[in-house]
């Protein structure tokens, strides 16, 4: 497993006003993909490009992979799943936040930071 496949990638802000935010990054040509202001999160597209719009739901930004998903969050065919992603990064010695049940099966996710302490969210939905 050289080649990890993560999946979907997107950026997660944490915001402090999400409507000031979402007419923000409409200027910058996105567009609503998902979520909702009454849910306090919106998925925001520009072509490929996907930010994460999130108000008081988390502190910091993080990067977020989704297995499974392309980008436009339909399923493919052939991807790694979350926990054997997780396998071969222990294998690597490298350390988590959270964790992935791997007596499971599914939708599952681990967290983790890279050396500079940035958030890393591997997200499987399915």
């Amino acid at each position: 497993m050289e080649n990890i496949k993560l999946g979907a990638f997107s950026v997660s802000l944490s915001v402090k006003d999400l409507k000031v935010s979402k007419g923000f990054y409409e200027n910058l040509g996105f567009s609503v993909f998902a979520g909702s202001m009454e849910s306090n999160y919106l998925i925001m597209k520009n072509e490929d490009t996907l930010i994460g719009l999130f108000q008081g739901m988390f502190e910091g930004n993080i990067l977020t992979f989704n297995p499974g998903w392309d980008q436009n969050a339909y399923n493919i065919d052939s991807f790694d799943d979350v926990r054997s992603i997780q396998q071969h990064l222990k294998e690597k010695g490298v350390k988590f936040e959270t964790e992935a049940n791997e007596q499971t099966s599914g939708p599952a996710s681990l967290t983790l930071r890279d050396p500079d302490g940035n958030l890393i969210l591997i997200d499987q939905h399915r």
